[in-house]
This record gives structure tokens, C-alpha cells and sequence, in this order.
């Protein structure tokens, strides 16, 4: 840097308004710059603004409205400096920095709670009133009816111990546990637990393009040479793919492809990057340009190694003012010949094309020089251009031997060999994904850094938009009201170009629509965005620091189909979450209301508080973990979410848990005064009542499950996932219950007593109508 006219060395911490910062390649940008000179320069702010590849840098003037992704002549705290120099003088420091106020957004982002926790917030404290309600009522009628308080008081202890769902908490811990465990397994993994569930209530998935939908890896799909038209196959750095003109692969053995193989040639050799094998896949070292540019050439077979017969003599670098890179090379020695190629936008290729009288020159598919007519190449650019690629064209010149290259060397006189038209393309898989997602009633909607234009073309590809009227550019956010704001959140599918403050608040937007929003994001302009968002995805293998702290889960392998998975998981973890509601209620208000209805009526209690511990605490988290464990439905992700706003206690879950609560109630209650006026033995009365209890439980666990579905499938001879855990669930509580029931030191403490095999048999069958109950319920309301 340059303080005081003294060029010195200090800590980016050191730096004040007004100091004059140099700039080389590989330098960390210490504060945000106004740029005063620039030679070349390229900066990386795809934390910044999201922007793929390195943005070139300016000096001039521009409008004060300027999106910050399009500040050509800015360059902020914490990008790098991929190529070139520059000076530049600090406008802004700390907090006051992009970078600065991103972190402050941060700040003011709040942490929503999920739709489980504010559900089971809700629950909890009705829970809490009803129960207290009642057991203030049976102490009451206790009193009123001349029982002794202490009695009373057991009694109303009893009730309460009855209703409270000791095993909610921990099913609710084990199901979104093992959602996390199933969803490491997709690649996607859970920072905060009730993230899991939040997933399958998702409404709307904003996600980023790049890395995300795309491959993040620049490849040249179109080419244009010799006034003929070539698609390239195979997508990435790999060299797996063909060169086809009319979808058949290209013969370069045969005569009219002179112009394809020196556009490739001219790709390939003006180039400063390479590809190399490693880890088990091709690793770029360079620019992603050049990197599609050489994977094209190794398609057709031409590969660096094999054109050593043109080694490099001298280069002219890529310069933003110029707007192209030319290298020279040795072409025959023997007659005196070099050859430069040049590459470039297409303006900077094309006005260099003139040989005289401004007439322009093109190589034909034969390899002769043909007149060249610049209006067809526009057109064909405007083609490529509208189909989201960025086009580069290429042009040679051959030349008397020299040792040097300058610029009035390249001015005019060149042959035009072709473009290349060059994308991101779209993940195979995440295209599946997208639609997977629509199945399922969830949108997806693209915000990103990068152009309209590609943001535009890769979402019709991905089917994430039709119209025009879907796509909106950070610019024309700016320029909207709340309310319009709010419409454009809710109507639009493709954001380009949009600033991290503008994430956050299409978020907000969103959400105060009732929409459940998953975002993705890797930059550190994601950040604010992802922490506001119901559930933050960040990217874990590009992701920035900051953004993986901001978020609730993260993807190991950054692909958009691990979000569709995790969804997928999440969805059948909230159906598993409600069948151990639909369970676990009727146990505990069937217990409530027998002893309620028993000090209403002023009989003896059917079943006692230490027994009732037992069932809560044994019985009933016995047969409920298994559920669990419950695959999820092959239909899940054909159903659409659910509600945001839907209770926990749906009013067709209401009817499901009256329902099975008034048979387990008749069960207790009925089995408990049938034995009792036959027998006059109460131990054997609650023993054969808690067991009949027990089996009914254990029945309408099989009903509820897909273990017998699932094993009759199997047993047909059909590939099926069998979840054994209900059979071992009830193998384990009958084991229990035999030792509940059979055991002498058992019978002591819980007041039990042993059963024959017949009162055995008797218990089974005052279960087992439960079977028929749960038939008729999954009609009007399926679990499953």
C-alpha cells in the first residue's frame, strides 16, 4: 500500500479511509476499493455476489444504482485477486465494508422456530391445563363424595400419571435421531435436530444454481465453425463425450471439418490452464473457461502432449480493455512460419478479422479462406446467447518467424475459425429433482448471482420456469414496494443478479405469505438469508464458514438432489412422529378416563398408579420406539405438504384418538368389573385388565405399521423393505408382561397376580376387535 507518497507493508486491521492499496494476482483484498488503475485485473467474488468464475475489473464511472454484482469498478474485503493488478483506494472498512454489512444482517436475522417445536409448544401447554383441570375435578368430586383426601389425592396423582405422555418426549428424540442417521446416508446432515422434521413441512426450496443445480463445471455444448453447426456430449472435465453434426458423431478423418479442428486447436493452445487426473477424477488447475475449452479439444483427440510440434513462443495476457488472449507459435521452422491464435469475445475476434477494404475472412469447412460475414456470426451468437451459453470466438493468423508478440501484430489481418458456445450445465439428477420436488407440491425457485440471461436458460432446462414473467433481476427488486415485492417473492421463480439484503428479504417475503422455506447457499452473501430461512441448507464442500454456522444442515456432495432426498426423509419422519401420537394419546386418555369414570362413579380404581407407571414406562415405550423405525411411504413425495398452519392434533387425528381411547377405556373398565363381579378378586381383575390393555396396544401397533404388509410382499417373492422392529417391539413387552404377570416377586410389588392360560387367551381376545376400529379409522384417515 502507499501512505503518505511511502510504499509500506501494514495488517488489513491498520488500514483507514483514504489509504491507497495495491493489488497483484493472489492477493486477499484487505478492505472495499474504488479501483483507480487496473492492468488485466480479475477478482473472485463468488462468496460475495455468487458470481461462477472471476469478474473483470474497470475503471470507469458508473450510475450510483449500480447492483453490487455488476460494480465493475469496486473490488471488496475478502475476495481474491485471481489475475492481474490494480490500485485502488479504501472507501470502506470493518463494519462499514459489504462484507461488514452482511455480517450485520447476520445479526438481525432471527431463528424461527420450527413447525414442531411451535406445535409442540402448543400441545404442551393444553396438555398441561387439561390435565390439571381434570385432576383438580377428581379431586373435587373425591371430596364431595366423602372420600378422605388422602385418598383422594392418590387418586387425582394417579389421573395425572395416567395422562402425562412420558413416552412423547422420547419418540419424538429417537424418530428425528434416526431421520438424522437416514438422512447422513443421502449425503445431507443435521445441525439442529428439529431441522429434520421441519424438511418435510417445506413449501418452497430457494436454491442457489451454481454447484447446486449446476455441475460447477464450465463445458462447451455448442460449436460454430466453418459455417456449420456441432453440439458436444458429455458434461464436466472429463474427457467422456463425442463432437456430432446432425446427431452423428464426427469423422475427423474425412473431408469438411478443417474449420472444427482448428477452432478446437486454437482452444487448446491458447490456453494457460490444464486438466490432470486425480483422486479418481479430472481436477481443473486454472480458469473454468479454459477448462471447458481444453476438455473439447480431448474429445476430439487432441490433447496438449500431442501438439508439441507448436510450442509457445510469446503471449498477450487477457486484458478487460482488450477483451482477448493471443499466444504465439512455432508453426514450420524449416519455411520460416509462426502462427498466432487468438481468442476472445466476439466483437474484440471479429474486427480483427478485416485482410483489406474491410472485407473480413473466414476458414470453410474445406479449410480454404472464405469472405466472411460478421452479421451471420452476430446472429449465430445471439443464438447460443439465448440458450445461456457464453460465447467465445477464435481466430489465427500466420506470420513470418519472430521471437515476439505485440499488439499491431494482431490489429488486423485474421482468419476466423469459429465459436464455442460454453455452460454450466445442469446436475442430471438434480433436473429429477426439481420435478420430484413439483410432484410433491414444492416449489423451486432459483436465486443467484449469476445473469439473467443463464440464470433464465438453465431454469427452463430444469423445468423451474416457462415465461419471461418469472424471471426478475435484482435491479427491478430494487425498484419495488413491500407489496409488489411480496408478489414478484410469491410469483417469481428465477432471481439473478440480487443483492444478500434482497435474499433475506425474499425470504421474509415468503414467509409472511405462511410459505415453509428451505434455503440453499454457499457465500457468505447467503448467510443472512440461511439463518431467516425455516431451514438453512449450506453448501459443505464450497460452502464458506459462515454460511455452514448460519444453516441447519448441510450437503456433503453440494447437490440439489440430496435436498429432494432429505425432504423425502423428512416427510416420512413427520408420518412417523403422528403415528406415535395416533398410539400413544389413546393409551394415556383411556387410563385417564378409567379412573376418572371410576371416581365419578365411586368404585374402586381399576387399575393402580404404580401400575399405571408400569404400562407408561414399559408397555407403552415398548411397543412405541419401534415406530420409529417405520420406512417411509413409497407415495410420499406424490402427496403434497401439509398445512403449515395444521395443528399437531388434526381434527381427523381428534376423532382417531377418541375413538381408540374409548375402546382402550372399555377394555380396562369393562374387563376390570366383568372379573371382578365373577371372581370378586381386584388382583386378578387389574392384572387381566392391564394385560387386555396391553394386547389391544400390541394389535393396533400391527395395524398401524407396514411390518405384516411388508412381510406379505416379501413372503410373495417381491423385493420389499421389512422393519422388523415392531415384531421385536412386541416380543419384547410380551416377554414383560409374562414377568409383569407371572412372577411372584412382581406380583408383590404391582398387586398383581398370575394368569392361566385361558385368562391369558381372554385377554388376547378383548383386544383384538381394536383390529376392525383401526380398519375403519385408515379410511377416513391413513396413517400410512
Amino acid at each position: 500500500m502507499i501512505r503518505d507518497g511511502q510504499k509500506t507493508r501494514l495488517a488489513s486491521t491498520e488500514l483507514v479511509l483514504g489509504d491507497l492499496v495495491l493489488l497483484a494476482s493472489g492477493d486477499k483484498v484487505p478492505a472495499d476499493l474504488r479501483l483507480l488503475s487496473v492492468r488485466g485485473l480479475q477478482v473472485d467474488e463468488s462468496a460475495l455476489t455468487g458470481e461462477s468464475v472471476p469478474v473483470e475489473k474497470a475503471t470507469a464511472s458508473l450510475p450510483i444504482e449500480t447492483p453490487l454484482a455488476e460494480r465493475s469498478n469496486m473490488v471488496y474485503a475478502g475476495s481474491f485477486v485471481s489475475f492481474g493488478q490494480a490500485e485502488g483506494i479504501v472507501v470502506a472498512i470493518a463494519d462499514a465494508t459489504e462484507t461488514g454489512r452482511i455480517s450485520q444482517l447476520i445479526e438481525s436475522s432471527t431463528n424461527l422456530k420450527t413447525p414442531l417445536t411451535r406445535n409442540i409448544d402448543k400441545f404442551s401447554k393444553s396438555l398441561l391445563y387439561v390435565i390439571l383441570g381434570l385432576a383438580a375435578l377428581t379431586f373435587a368430586v373425591g371430596l364431595g363424595q366423602g372420600e378422605s383426601w388422602i385418598d383422594v389425592f392418590k387418586a387425582s396423582v394417579a389421573l395425572v400419571v395416567s395422562a402425562i405422555p412420558e413416552g412423547l418426549p422420547a419418540i419424538v428424540t429417537v424418530t428425528l435421531a434416526i431421520g438424522v442417521s437416514r438422512m447422513a446416508r443421502r449425503k445431507a446432515i443435521i445441525r439442529k435436530l428439529p431441522a429434520v422434521e421441519t424438511l418435510g413441512s417445506t413449501t418452497v426450496i430457494c436454491s442457489d444454481k451454481t454447484g447446486t443445480l449446476t455441475e460447477n463445471q464450465m463445458t462447451v455444448q455448442k460449436i460454430y465453425a466453418g459455417g456449420q453447426h456441432y453440439t458436444v456430449s458429455g458434461i464436466g472435465y472429463a474427457p467422456d463425450g463425442e463432437i456430432l453434426i446432425n446427431q452423428q458423431p464426427v469423422d475427423f478423418n474425412a473431408d469438411g471439418h478443417v474449420a472444427l479442428w482448428e477452432s478446437l486447436e486454437a482452444g487448446l493452445l491458447c490456453n494457460d490452464s490444464h486438466i490432470e487426473w486425480g483422486d479418481g477424477q479430472w481436477d481443473l488447475v486454472g480458469t473454468p473457461t479454459e477448462g471447458a475449452l481444453i476438455t473439447a479439444a480431448n474429445k476430439a483427440g487432441l490433447t496438449q502432449g500431442n501438439l508439441e510440434q507448436l510450442p509457445r513462443i510469446d503471449t498477450i495476457p487477457f486484458e478487460s480493455q482488450f477483451q482477448y488472449m493471443a499466444t504465439l507459435h512455432e508453426l514450420d521452422a524449416k519455411r520460416s512460419l509462426n502462427i498466432i491464435y487468438l481468442k476472445g469475445s466476439v466483437e474484440a475476434i471479429l474486427q480483427r478479422c478485416v485482410v483489406y477494404r474491410r472485407r473480413h475472412r473466414m476458414l470453410d469447412a474445406q479449410g480454404q479462406q472464405v469472405a466472411l460475414n460478421p452479421a451471420a456470426v452476430e446472429e449465430e451468437v445471439a443464438g447460443m446467447a439465448n440458450q445461456g451459453l457464453r460465447v467465445l470466438a477464435f481466430a489465427s493468423k500466420e506470420v513470418a518467424t519472430k521471437r515476439s508478440l505485440d499488439r499491431n501484430d494482431i490489429d488486423r489481418g485474421l482468419v476466423f475459425l469459429g465459436l464455442q458456445g460454453i455452460i454450466d450445465p445442469p446436475r442430471e439428477e438434480a433436473i429429477a429433482a426439481v420435478k420430484a420436488c413439483q410432484s410433491a407440491g414444492i416449489q423451486v425457485k432459483m436465486i443467484t448471482g449469476d445473469h439473467a440471461l443463464t440464470a433464465a436458460a438453465i431454469a427452463r432446462q430444469m423445468g423451474i420456469c416457462s415465461t419471461e414473467e418469472q424471471v426478475f433481476t435484482g435491479r427491478q427488486l430494487a425498484q419495488m414496494d413491500e407489496k409488489e415485492f411480496a408478489q414478484a417473492a410469491e410469483q417469481g421463480m428465477v432471481f439473478a443478479r440480487v443483492a444478500p439484503e434482497q435474499k433475506l428479504h425474499l425470504v421474509k417475503a415468503l414467509q409472511s405469505q405462511g410459505e415453509i422455506v428451505a434455503m440453499t447457499g454457499d457465500g457468505v452473501n447467503d448467510a443472512p438469508a440461511l439463518k431467516q430461512a425455516d431451514i438453512g441448507v449450506a453448501m459443505g464442500i464450497a460452502g464458506a464458514e459462515v454460511a455452514k454456522e448460519s444453516a441447519d444442515m448441510l450437503l456433503t456432495n453440494d447437490n440439489f438432489a440430496s435436498i429432494e432426498a432429505a425432504v423425502e426423509e423428512g416427510r416420512g419422519v413427520y408420518r412417523n412422529l403422528r403415528k406415535a401420537i395416533a398410539f400413544l394419546l389413546p393409551i394415556n386418555v383411556g387410563k385417564s378416563m378409567t379412573i376418572l369414570i371410576a371416581i365419578l362413579l365411586a368404585t374402586v380404581l381399576p387399575i393402580l398408579p404404580i401400575q399405571i407407571l408400569w404400562l407408561n414406562m414399559v408397555s407403552s415405550v415398548g411397543l412405541i420406539v419401534p415406530l420409529a423405525f417405520e420406512p417411509k411411504s413409497g407415495q410420499v413425495m406424490q402427496q403434497l405438504p401439509r398445512n403449515p398452519r395444521e395443528k399437531l392434533l388434526s381434527g381427523s387425528l381428534l376423532k382417531r384418538i377418541l375413538a381408540i381411547s374409548v375402546f382402550n377405556w372399555v377394555v380396562i373398565f369393562g374387563v376390570f368389573q366383568w372379573i371382578l363381579q365373577i371372581t370378586g378378586n381386584e388382583a386378578l381383575a387389574r392384572t387381566m385388565a392391564i394385560n387386555g390393555l396391553v394386547a389391544a396396544e400390541v394389535f393396533y401397533l400391527l395395524s398401524i405399521t407396514q411390518f405384516l404388509p411388508s412381510l406379505v410382499v416379501r413372503i410373495q417373492g417381491k423385493r420389499t423393505h421389512v422393519a422388523y422392529a415392531p415384531a421385536i417391539g412386541i416380543v419384547v413387552v410380551v416377554i414383560l408382561q409374562c414377568v409383569f404377570s407371572q412372577w411372584s416377586m412382581m406380583n408383590q410389588v404391582f398387586d398383581t397376580t398370575p394368569l392361566t392360560f385361558i385368562q391369558a387367551l381372554i385377554c388376547m381376545g378383548v383386544g383384538l376387535p381394536v383390529v376392525f376400529i383401526a380398519l375403519i379409522l385408515q379410511r377416513f384417515d391413513p396413517l400410512n
